[in-house]
């Protein structure tokens, strides 16, 4: 396994910080409001940000639902999960080490944006379109852990098998984002019991 990142640096956490307050701020009004009932300019004031730092943070309204910041948090916990795990194991500590250190206004408001993509037609088809960026992302997390190459083709197939699982839950749980994550981890349970080889 490589070497932990580099941490960043101030100007980056300050930017890391203005862009969930402005997801957090944008969410909370699509629970309140609804999501078409919602503009740019309120999420903007509700944020204290003017809507054109809104437009440097999220290029569209869509953006603040589809734009998950706890992927690349669960993602370096999978890397650094114990090597005494298999790959399937440390991604199902890491969800559960991800999910659970969540406080509980931060869960609520993950459970509101799972909920909006589930439920608003243009959401769900705009999680399609960023299944490939993911997919990356996944392909590096699994080529660090394994110390390969992302282009490996073990790394890109169990990185489309974990994609396949993702979907199959996403399919099963019919809108309802707390079943979305027990279906996720029975089905990645299922995936390392079934392996053949």
């Amino acid at each position: 396994m490589s070497s932990s990142p580099v941490r960043p640096g101030l100007r980056e956490l300050k930017k890391a910080r203005t862009r969930a307050a402005i997801q957090d701020h944008a969410l909370r009004l699509f629970v309140e409001q609804g999501y078409d009932a919602t503009t740019v300019e309120q999420i903007a004031a509700a944020a204290e940000v003017s809507q054109s730092t809104f437009f440097r943070y999220f290029p569209t309204k869509e953006d603040t639902v589809s734009y998950d910041r706890l992927d690349p948090v669960m993602l370096e916990s999978f890397i650094a999960q114990p090597a005494r795990l298999s790959v399937i194991g440390a991604m199902r500590a890491a969800i559960r080490e991800t999910l659970g250190a969540l406080p509980r206004e931060a869960s609520d408001l993950e459970t509101a944006r799972q909920r909006l993509i589930f439920e608003v037609p243009a959401l769900r088809a705009r999680l399609v379109d960023q299944m490939q960026d993911g997919m990356e992302m996944l392909h590096d997390a699994v080529a660090r852990r394994l110390d390969r190459e992302p282009s490996d083709l073990t790394v890109q197939t169990w990185s489309g098998a974990i994609l396949g699982v993702v979907l199959s839950a996403y399919f099963a749980s019919t809108a309802d984002p707390a079943r979305f994550m027990a279906e996720m981890d029975a089905r990645l349970a299922c995936l390392e019991r079934e392996q053949l080889g």
